[in-house]
Order: C-alpha cells, then structure tokens, then sequence
C-alpha cells in the first residue's frame, strides 16, 4: 500500500462532501498538472491519503481510499487527464494543522511543505504514522 495527500478547497469539495459519498466514493477530478495526474496514475485500489483543506483551513481532517484506480476525468474531453475514485474512510480525532506538520522536524521534507502548490502528493510510511499519530487517528 502506498500513502498520498490529497489537497481541495473547502469551498469547492470538503470532507463533509467526500463523506456524503458514501462507499461509491467519487472522482478526484478536475487535476491540471502533470506531475499531480502522474502520481493518480500510480495509484492502485486500496492506497490510502490525507484529505487536506487547503487555502483557508490548511488541515488534514481525514483519511480516504483509493476505490478506483487512474480512468480519463469526466469532467475534461481532453484524454491527457486522468483521475482516481476516493472514499473517505475516517475524520481525522484532531485535525492536523500546516503549522503543526511544519514544528515537527520529523516531517521536514515532507512533499506537502517541498511542493506546495501540488494537489495531489505521495507521502511516505514513516509521514504517515507521524501524521495520524499527531492527529489521534487510527492508521
């Protein structure tokens, strides 16, 4: 299994939203960058991801799974985008902040922190432990 961060704006697709999803989960779509479109094409069912609430909030406040692997996005005609299907599997105990990912020296290297405009991001094993611990979450 691997481990993934995906990022959105509240206002545009938030945790409430993917949970309301249900088990059927829904596309992360709408992805415009190639490396972000490159990382969903990795994916495999059963991946895990933070969901972060990026802009505003700048917080991961739970976990999904990957429920469909890379698939043409259906809101584009264009064929070089692709997306994944995710369902939201847990809300996080305590939401963890950018600040604190950022206070953690464990985490500086971090692709959240490295890469900050990128949507959708790996995040190794050893991030993801530290990152459910610091938000009192279940693995």
């Amino acid at each position: 299994m691997r481990y993934w961060l995906f990022k959105s704006e509240p206002d545009a697709w938030s945790w409430d939203d993917q949970v309301a999803k249900g088990d059927a989960g829904e596309e992360w779509d709408g992805i415009r960058n190639y490396q972000a479109r490159n990382n969903m094409r990795e994916m495999k069912i059963g991946d895990r991801g933070f969901f972060y609430h990026s802009v505003k909030e700048k917080r991961i406040v739970g976990i999904v799974e990957v429920c469909a692997e890379s698939h043409p996005d259906s809101k584009t005609d264009d064929e070089r985008w692709d997306c994944v299907d995710v369902k939201a599997v847990r809300a996080f105990e305590t939401p963890v902040t950018l600040d604190d990912i950022k206070g953690n020296p464990k985490l500086g290297e971090i692709a959240l922190t490295r890469q900050s405009r990128l949507s959708v991001a790996p995040i190794t094993a050893d991030e993801w432990k530290i990152i459910c611990k610091m938000g009192d979450t279940k693995p």
